[in-house]
């Protein structure tokens, strides 16, 4: 993974310096509350429900176990011994002490991490693929430009004050695992017909308010113009995005009133004028690649017979390797997802104790390297398939076992009402009752591979507008509703869920999702047809017809 230079190191040790002395000039009284307001932001700072979030930083997704030891050690010292992994890959605490924030930031500065633009009106945290190097349908590696992205975003002092956040997402794969049709930029690594590497851009991708799928602005882009033309887009929006409404404010709604055509002209215009002055070489490219070297991998002996028996000794074991491990690109070796949706735990918590000890399972099974995913989970990459027991049996006396990835169970969770000031209804509990009501294992691997999305606003930070089934919670007078939506996809056949019908009310909705799941199995042409080829089939009809027989 990538080194900080020590221009890197030095840079973050003066914004964590700054930071300090804005915080204490504000604590005694030298700057007002909506000047704070600004610089806290830029420093991954919010102010929840009960106590300050700070939001911290993981590049595309990608931890070393020194990191994870300080993320741990964070937990026990500054919060309540836990954290919460978001979907955009970072991780969250949501009980620091506003005046203790600058020692965390110093302490997160020590294992070359930060906050810096993990909130406010700005270049947001890169992402992609969780799988990027070990897939084997990827093109090449990600994450080398993920990291040039990120080099170059970082403290941009033209696009410090955007008119509204923005996010990239970057994707090699045939499978897109990194949801780049709703980004505000979508980068694809593409080959065009004489075999060179380049990049398909699509622009004006977001949830939220106003879900959009991004539109292809750029087929193919060479190398060496890929900062250039991602700058020529960011001075675009900057100009001409929308600062009268918040709402109306991202990207995806300036190239939805002006056209994609125009957009693309105005881009184009602006990027002759510099793109012969910031090209990307070829030296930078490869010197950013060699941070990115393949493992000491050990060729792979092609004896399984251990593991196989235990797979065919152990059913136990078995749905945990079928559900919560995939194919690795290398003979030999096996992604492991570390799932964070324990039935009784909120989903993407994950403790102190926990991440200490998967600090030590990443440097005994995995290089000592960890990933976060867009759902909410880690991933244990270049685990060797005779070890893969091993390392399950120390995940399952961590709780970190739960054999769920890809089921109903899997879901994606923000906070709700239970930190989030923005909130109008919870959301940990009502996932806490649809894993009570969904708790045969058999019951959910018959169903198949399902993805709920529940938001407890209409911010949308979980995504409910992409979920198969999505959970949007709303307030009708003070009492927390939930609307649902089926079909929904951030895949490659990207989709906005369908509206069911009206809210229900929150004791209603665990069972409305049983109702909906039981109509999937009714209407189903096979054990082979999955969710969303049935809602596409059937239309929701059915499903509604089901939910609302008896409100």
């Amino acid at each position: 993974m990538y080194q900080y230079t020590e221009k890197d190191q030095t840079l973050i040790n003066e914004r964590v310096a700054q930071y300090r002395e804005q915080t204490a000039r504000y604590l005694d009284g030298q700057i007002g509350e909506d000047e704070f307001r600004a610089l806290r932001l830029m420093n991954g700072l919010y102010i929840q429900t009960h106590a300050p979030m700070l939001r911290v930083a993981i590049p595309y997704g990608l931890l070393s176990s020194n990191q994870v030891r300080k993320l741990a050690s964070i937990c026990r010292d500054y919060d309540k011994g836990y954290c919460h992994f978001s979907t955009r890959q970072n991780v969250q605490f949501n009980w620091p002490a506003l005046e203790r924030v600058p020692d965390i930031l110093a302490e997160l500065a020590e294992v070359q991490m930060h906050a810096i633009q993990t909130s406010g009106n700005c270049m947001r945290n890169t992402t992609t693929d969780h799988l990027a190097g070990v897939c084997s349908d990827e093109l090449i590696d990600p994450r080398p430009y993920c990291e040039i992205i990120r080099q170059w975003t970082t403290l941009h002092p033209e696009f410090a004050y955007l008119p509204r956040k923005f996010k990239i997402a970057v994707s090699s794969s045939l499978t897109d695992r990194a949801a780049t049709q709703f980004h505000d930029i979508g980068v694809h690594i593409v080959k065009n017909d004489a075999g060179e590497i380049g990049f398909k851009i699509l622009v004006g991708g977001g949830l939220g308010r106003t879900p959009v799928i991004g539109q292809v602005i750029n087929p193919f882009l060479e190398q060496k113009h890929l900062l250039s033309y991602l700058e020529a887009i960011l001075r675009v929006y900057n100009l001409h995005g929308r600062r009268d409404n918040k709402y109306k404010a991202r990207i995806k709604i300036l190239v939805r009133e002006t056209g994609l055509d125009k957009i693309r002209e105005m881009v184009e215009k602006e990027w002759l004028n510099i793109r012969d002055e910031m090209p990307l070489s070829k030296e930078r490219v490869n010197y950013i690649k060699s941070h990115f070297t393949a493992p000491a991998y050990e060729i792979s002996s092609a004896d399984n017979s251990s593991l196989n028996q235990q797979l065919k000794e152990n059913a136990d074991f078995t749905r945990w390797y079928q559900h919560n491990t995939a194919t690795h690109k290398i003979d030999g070796y096996r992604n492991v997802f570390v799932s964070l949706k324990a039935p009784d735990s909120p989903p993407g918590d994950i403790t102190d104790v926990q991440l200490d000890a998967l600090a030590e399972l990443a440097e005994t099974y995995s290089f000592g390297e960890i990933r976060s995913t867009h759902r909410q989970n880690l991933v244990l990459a270049d685990v060797k398939l005779e070890a893969v027991f091993e390392l399950w049996q120390k995940l399952a006396a961590l709780k970190l076992a739960t054999p769920n990835i890809g089921t109903v169970t899997d879901m994606i969770c923000c906070p709700g009402l239970d930190f989030c000031s923005l909130a109008n209804a919870g959301s940990i509990g009502v996932a806490k009752e649809i894993n009570e009501k969904l708790d045969d294992l058999d019951y959910l691997y018959d169903i198949g591979e399902i993805k709920i999305n529940m938001s407890g606003c209409m911010n949308g930070c979980a995504h409910q507008s992409v979920g198969h089934i999505g959970i949007l919670g709303v307030d009708k007078k003070g009492v927390e509703w939930y609307q649902i939506t089926l079909g929904g996809s951030s895949e490659n056949e990207a989709a906005i869920g369908d509206r069911l019908g009206p809210a229900v009310r929150k004791d209603q909705i665990a069972d409305s999702i049983c109702d909906i799941l039981d109509v999937y199995l009714q209407q189903r042409d096979s054990s082979e047809e999955v969710f969303l080829q049935t809602v596409k089939r059937v239309g929701i009809e059915p499903f509604k017809a089901k939910v609302y027989e008896n409100h």
